[in-house]
C-alpha cells in the first residue's frame, strides 16, 4: 500500500507532501473529509504496534479535553483516534511496508528517501 493520511487545511502537511514530491500513484487521504476507518487505523497500528505513535498530542482537543493529566491506555489512544481527525498526527505516510509518521526533519527525510529509492 502506498497511502498518504493527510489534512489539506494543514500548512505542515501541504509543506512535508511538497517537500517529499508525493508520487501520483499514491492514495491521498485527507482525513477530515473521509475519517480513517478501525480497518485503516489497525493497518496503521500493525505497522507500528502502537496507538500512541500515531497521537497527536499537539491536537487543541487534547489541551481542551486536559488528557495530559490523564494516563491513556493503547485502546483510549485508538478510540480517540477514530473518534475525532484531529487526533491522528500527520501526515501519515505508507510507503508499502514502511511507515512515517509525523513532520520531524528525520521523518521527512527518511520517507522521501524511501519513497524515491523505489523508483
Amino acid at each position: 500500500m502506498q497511502k498518504v493520511y493527510y489534512l489539506s487545511t494543514c500548512d505542515t502537511c501541504k509543506r512535508v507532501m511538497n517537500e517529499i514530491e508525493i508520487p501520483s500513484s499514491f492514495i491521498k487521504q485527507d482525513i477530515k473529509v473521509q475519517g480513517i476507518s478501525e480497518d485503516e487505523l489497525t493497518e496503521l497500528f500493525n505497522l507500528t504496534n502502537s496507538y500512541e505513535d500515531l497521537f497527536s498530542r499537539r491536537a487543541k482537543l487534547y489541551q481542551e479535553r486536559n488528557l495530559k493529566n490523564e494516563e491513556l491506555l493503547e485502546e483510549d489512544f485508538k478510540n480517540l483516534i477514530l473518534e475525532h481527525y484531529t487526533f491522528l498526527k500527520r501526515p501519515v505516510i505508507v510507503n508499502n511496508d514502511k511507515i512515517f509518521i509525523g513532520s520531524s526533519k528525520k521523518t521527512v527525510a527518511a520517507a522521501k528517501e524511501s519513497i524515491h529509492s523505489n523508483k
